[in-house]
């Protein structure tokens, strides 16, 4: 049966690797005795999936993961268990059973986000709320970035425009920026926030301090 899990990352683990947060997770796991299936074969693994794995280095307030288990086990007490021996800054939040097979991966579309940098050049709020305004009014924003071609990399110049939707400044205090919005995520395409900030200060001709950029997922939208 599958199980659906939802935490956090937050502080120095935002540093973990996905390899490593997925071997957390099974050593807590198998420290609870919790009853996860694993697949068949000479090299049997859990079957443990974590939807949207982040970029190391980037922060966030909500994860998803789906496990599949052998039989029920009390919600609370797994929580309870799990949280205990979990780091304070991995956290699970909250868990439910799913009878939907359909992979957590494939439900989720788009990634709340919130960005964190530091201007060296005064602007207004109202400044900063115009350059925005105006920027996504256009019919194209355009990057550059490596896709993969068989065995090879190749550089591409892509529109990003349809990839981001309700970008807004949610704070500017001392120069200290906070923008907030939601970029796309999924096979119909996937705007990563490093992307998205480098386009935005490279368009506008922001004056930033570029080592204090720094991301956070607020929420994942199904």
């Amino acid at each position: 049966m599958k199980f659906r899990i939802k935490f956090n990352k937050k502080n120095y683990l935002k540093y973990i690797s996905h390899l490593d947060l997925m071997r957390l997770f099974e050593r807590t796991f198998n420290r609870i005795d919790a009853p996860i299936e694993y697949s068949q074969g000479f090299n049997p693994k859990p079957k443990i999936s974590i939807a949207s794995p982040l970029s190391l280095g980037i922060e966030s307030e909500e994860e998803w993961m789906d496990i599949e288990l052998l039989e029920k086990v009390d919600e609370k007490d797994f929580i309870k268990n799990v949280n205990s021996i979990l780091p304070s800054d991995i956290q699970i939040l909250e868990t439910e059973y799913i009878e939907d097979n359909t992979p957590i991966a494939a439900l989720i579309n788009w990634s709340v986000y919130e960005i964190y940098f530091l201007l060296l050049e005064d602007k207004k709020k109202i400044e900063l709320e115009n350059i925005i305004e105006d920027w996504l009014k256009q019919e194209e924003i355009l990057i550059e970035r490596y896709r993969k071609k068989g065995r090879n990399k190749i550089l591409v110049t892509e529109n990003i425009i349809e990839l981001m939707k309700d970008i807004e400044l949610k704070s500017l205090k001392n120069n200290e920026v906070v923008l907030k919005g939601k970029l796309k995520i999924g096979e119909s395409g996937t705007l990563r926030p490093r992307d998205f900030i480098n386009a935005f200060i490279a368009d506008n001709n922001l004056n930033i301090d570029i080592d204090s950029i720094s991301f956070k997922r607020i929420s994942q939208i199904i």
